[in-house]
């Protein structure tokens, strides 16, 4: 039987929205290979094939999943402590998703595609934000 593909689940530190998210990788291009974007985790995922099988990072800002990005490859980095860590490489292209709230964890969870929110249709990606805590709110009541 092969393995079905998973997607990440990974807290968005620092960020009160997905266009501090964006604005921070935009920030940070020139340091990282054209068209990607890397986030470096502590823990290699042990389903790795499943990840690099059509898998993304989804992100939750504020305690609201609110975007998600397409994994292309994982590497290793070693940084200057010489701990050997997980770089996962991502498209640069954020896509933005239906709020689904989630509650603090920490590191880096595996999420079931059948449990992952659904991208919104390119013509909402521009819709004004709602605050954090009122997307929060609607997710919960399914109402977003």
């Amino acid at each position: 039987m092969i393995d079905p593909m998973i997607n990440l689940l990974k807290l968005c530190v620092g960020a009160d929205s997905v266009e501090d998210l964006t604005d921070w990788q935009h920030d940070q291009r020139p340091r990282w290979p054209e068209g990607r974007a890397i986030h470096v985790t502590r823990m290699w995922p042990k389903r790795e094939a499943d990840v690099l099988d059509g898998g993304s990072l989804y992100w939750v800002i504020k305690g609201v999943i609110l975007c998600r990005q397409r994994i292309l490859d994982l590497q290793e980095v070693i940084l200057s402590d010489g701990i050997p860590r997980c770089a996962l490489v991502m498209d640069q292209e954020v896509i933005r998703t239906e709020a689904a709230p989630r509650r603090p964890f920490q590191g880096w969870r595996y999420l079931d595609p059948e449990d992952s929110p659904r991208d919104l249709p390119k013509a909402r990606a521009k819709d004004d934000v709602l605050p954090p805590k009122l997307a929060q709110a609607l997710a919960e009541l399914g109402l977003h």
